[in-house]
């Protein structure tokens, strides 16, 4: 499931952001069901919150990695 050539920093970080995808897809979609009792939602908020950071921080890292061969390249010029 995941590049051979991927550190394991990078594999987690495919992992988690895809399960973090996920997870906000299924609480999204039982909430909108009417599936947490009312005590519950502030827990599921929570964690839909925190599933929102690990992609943030994902995409973060994957910006970060795209912008690093360029600026490896104007440094060599």
């Amino acid at each position: 499931m995941t590049d051979e050539n991927q550190s394991p920093a990078e594999a987690i970080f495919d992992v988690a952001n895809r399960a973090a995808r996920s997870m906000i897809a299924v609480v999204d979609t039982i909430t909108q069901r009417g599936g947490f009792k009312g005590e519950e939602l502030s827990t599921i908020g929570q964690l839909r919150d925190q599933c929102i950071q690990i992609i943030q921080m994902g995409e973060q890292h994957e910006q970060e990695k795209a912008q690093a061969p360029a600026e490896e390249t104007k440094d060599k010029k």
